[in-house]
């Protein structure tokens, strides 16, 4: 297999030099150039044909996110975004996000020397996954259409170029006796990882005001990220997203997003719902984790649970799915075609316990379905 080709964008010459040295410390990546802002990149990506672009977010001339949207329109390819760990950093990640790039990496901890071993493995797992996305990989096989063609299959031309037309999967039906047929469940709960505020984008909005449960989310991501993330949610949703609080009492039509940096578990308290924040399990590999959510659940669940998995890397979520479905609950997996990266859905599907696995676009109609909204 040919090496992993990967341009690195960032204004500061001493950032450049450290990502490449973590990078080509793996033999099946290599550096094809670097840029020193956004106008630089846009040069150099249709010359050097890189398979991923690291990209720093605050740069002169052209930031990144301007440059993420040329790159977008002109070359579509998977994008890691390199992000300051401010306020303003983390609100521009979000964009960032929604606006196609697929993961980010915080850009102190890549100067955090203590740890470089930890961040330089997670850096290249991170190239690794994301170079071969599914969501790029389609795009990468499927010609253009001419404009003409475009438009009798009724979309829209972006710059003058007819967009790529993406398969359209058939609907698979919801097993008998689970989401349609069973009792409607009284808690509603996602876990996912890389890939996972695109997902969360495209699913919460498709959810009305009325929703007649809480629904509890973990999504992986450092502490400073959480808060901004769940602001933007909020701001697309009818539905209420917050970043959970230690002891609030858990409302339907309200989402509740863990902090960063700290587990999220379900507690009852005479027979309410109540977030609880802890530190604890501190050998947990992710923080906060989908499984320690999942099997506090388990512990202390209501009557019946919804749970989904949604993408991400790794396997997170996957031994608490399988026991959340030992006790009756509802089960969601994202199916590798709408996946950034199919791994921890993969690891619940191959446990055998989730009922029904689909495309993201899918879900909003099957929850809609299943709580009668």
């Amino acid at each position: 297999m040919d090496p992993i080709r990967v341009l690195i964008v960032d204004d500061s010459p001493f950032m450049r030099k450290a990502l490449e040295r973590m990078l080509v410390a793996a033999e099946d990546i290599v550096v094809v150039g670097s840029a020193r802002d956004g106008e630089d990149a846009l040069v150099k990506i249709p010359e050097l044909k890189p398979d991923i672009v690291t990209l720093d977010v605050e740069m002169p001339r052209m930031d990144g996110l301007t440059c993420l949207k040329h790159i977008m329109q002109r070359h579509p390819l998977p994008v890691l975004m390199v992000s300051s760990q401010t306020q303003d950093g983390a609100t521009a990640t979000m964009e960032a996000l929604a606006s196609g790039a697929l993961d980010f990496i915080p850009k102190e901890s890549s100067l955090a020397s203590g740890a470089i071993l930890q961040i330089q493995q997670d850096l290249q797992e991170k190239v690794r996954k994301l170079s071969r996305s599914p969501r790029f990989a389609r795009q990468r096989i499927q010609p253009t259409p001419p404009p003409a063609a475009a438009a009798s299959l009724g979309m829209p031309s972006v710059g003058g170029l007819a967009p790529r037309p993406m398969p359209v999967p058939a609907r698979p039906a919801a097993p008998s006796g689970t989401f349609a047929a069973g009792a409607m469940a009284d808690l509603l709960t996602i876990g996912c990882s890389t890939g996972g505020p695109k997902a969360l984008q495209d699913l919460l909005p498709g959810l009305p005001a009325s929703l007649p449960v809480p629904c509890l989310i973990v999504q992986h991501m450092p502490a400073t990220f959480t808060k901004a993330f769940a602001d933007r949610l909020d701001g697309l949703c009818q539905v209420k997203v917050k970043e959970a609080e230690h002891g609030e009492v858990l409302r339907a039509g309200t989402v509740y997003i863990a902090p960063g940096g700290i587990h999220m578990l379900y507690r009852n308290r005479g027979g309410q719902g109540v977030v609880e924040l802890s530190p604890e399990p501190a050998a947990s590999l992710h923080r906060p984790s989908v499984d320690v959510l999942f099997q506090s659940i388990v512990e202390q669940a209501p009557r019946q649970v919804l749970a989904m998995i949604l993408t991400g890397m790794g396997s997170d979520g996957a031994r608490g799915m399988e026991q959340l479905k030992a006790k009756g609950a509802y089960t969601l997996g994202e199916s590798e075609e709408s996946c950034v990266v199919y791994g921890m859905p993969k690891a619940a599907f191959e446990r055998g316990c989730v009922d029904l696995q689909l495309p993201i676009h899918e879900m909003p109609a099957v929850l809609r379905r299943h709580f009668r909204i």
